[in-house]
């Protein structure tokens, strides 16, 4: 099998692996974060090196349970709080009351017959 392809098992691209090759990496500092459930997100960042660099990030998101995390193990976030989904007719209900909504509904009723040519019927 000497006539082979040369790149067999390689990918575009791919070079010598070691910092020699590619340069050196830059200062890292690992960073742990605190979620209200106990878990531990621990995370690297590039040490900032001049000041246009951006701080390490207050919260992250815990990847375990997606709440938010915080720096301080002791007083974590609180988990935000979810508002439930409304349905037009909850807006509605803000807006209008019981009575008022009878109302209207008797309106749209009798006009609604009046164009069909239908006689109301006592209600």
């Amino acid at each position: 099998m000497a006539g082979g392809n040369a790149i067999r098992g390689s990918r575009v691209g791919a070079g010598p692996m070691g910092e020699a090759e590619r340069g050196e990496s830059a200062p890292r500092q690992i960073v742990q974060y605190y979620c209200a459930r106990g878990h531990v997100t621990t995370t690297q960042f590039a040490v900032p090196d001049d000041a246009d660099s951006a701080d390490i990030p207050v919260e992250w998101d815990c990847p375990k349970c997606g709440l938010p995390a915080g720096l301080d193990p002791q007083n974590p976030p609180e988990p935000l709080r979810n508002e439930p989904y409304k349905t037009h007719l909850a807006y509605v209900k803000e807006r209008r009351s019981e009575e008022e909504g009878e109302l209207l509904l008797k309106e749209a009723l009798t006009e609604l017959r009046a164009r069909r040519g239908t006689v109301a019927t006592a209600e």
